[in-house]
């Protein structure tokens, strides 16, 4: 069997890592966010590439669910100590090795698709991992911003800066991904998803990891001759992790797994697992409730179990 997943953080690293359990057999194929990959001290840095190499690969910090385990941050405390901006972005000495191969070997002129292979090769994380496109489409977030008691001026930011630097504290006006028109699919990711006997979207943030991968052109449209079964990424009316609730509420969606799946549509979506008590109605998507938080490897496994025997069931 042949799996595609879309991939963005945390959860969708997690999820991946239950995948591998449900599925040992299974060729896998993994589609990642780029759209959170920023610059930062020279160096290009991946957030959500490096998780799920991390997660799959056994070098994740498991309490963060990010960085690497057994981290020492000597770098950051002498970057700060010159007074190098920006200081609300950690990098772990570790890490760090990771961003200066990257940088180099995109600076000697590979493509990212290229160079995540090669990155891969020494953490091999079970999967063929892919970038959703080797060109730079970053997201950029508009938010009104006062200071000293001045007028809101409006500005945009990138992702990271209202991500982690303002925790999403201040109200998305919106969420653009710079740079998607001119972009194209990375090698490899249009061959896959036409193999694929079934495409997963995992819990990820809808809107700046599942939904960034969508606007690549091309991947949307090919995702939609396939069985496609997605996993809710919101419990009881709320993110299962992170703020993908304030996400939602900057393109004018409700934080409820109905109007997740409603912003997928049925011409994306065929399944949808939803946690038990969520309900969802959406013409043309079948749903099922399943338990839906992933507390160690074996309830990521059943959940995708779960996404597989329903995949199973409609194709």
């Amino acid at each position: 069997m042949h799996i595609v997943s879309l991939a963005g953080g945390i959860g969708g690293a997690r999820f991946l890592r239950g995948l591998k359990a449900a599925a040992p057999d299974a060729e896998i194929t993994v589609i990642g966010n780029t759209g959170d990959d920023i610059n930062l001290y020279g160096l290009r840095i991946c957030p959500d590439l490096d998780t799920v190499m991390y997660t799959l690969g056994g070098g994740i910090h498991e309490e963060q669910g990010w960085g690497r385990t057994g981290e020492t941050f000597a770098v950051k405390e002498e970057l700060a100590a010159y007074g190098v901006e920006p200081q609300w972005f950690g990098l772990g000495d570790r890490d760090f090795a990771t961003h200066i191969v990257r940088t180099q070997m995109l600076g000697a002129g590979y493509p990212l698709s290229a160079v995540t292979r090669a990155l891969c090769d020494r953490w091999r994380p079970g999967v063929t991992l892919l970038p959703m496109t080797d060109d730079r489409a970053e997201t950029h977030v508009v938010i009104d911003e006062s200071a000293d008691g001045s007028p809101p001026r409006r500005k945009a930011i990138h992702f990271q800066e209202w991500w982690v630097r303002l925790r999403a504290s201040v109200p998305a006006q919106a969420i653009i991904l710079v740079g998607a028109d001119d972009a194209k699919p990375a090698p490899g990711v249009l061959d896959a998803i036409a193999q694929a006997d079934v495409v997963l979207l995992p819990p990820s943030n809808p809107v700046v990891s599942i939904g960034t991968i969508l606007q690549i052109p091309g991947i949307r449209s090919a995702l939609e001759e396939k069985t496609v079964i997605g996993v809710s990424p919101i419990v009881g009316g709320a993110p299962v992790r992170g703020m993908a609730d304030a996400c939602l509420t900057a393109i004018g969606v409700e934080t409820t797994a109905q109007a997740v799946a409603e912003l997928y549509g049925p011409s994306l979506l065929d399944g949808w697992l939803i946690a038990e008590g969520d309900e969802t109605n959406v013409a043309g998507i079948a749903t099922r409730p399943r338990p839906l938080i992933m507390h160690d490897v074996e309830s990521a496994a059943e959940i995708a179990r779960a996404a597989l025997e329903l995949a199973e069931e409609l194709r």
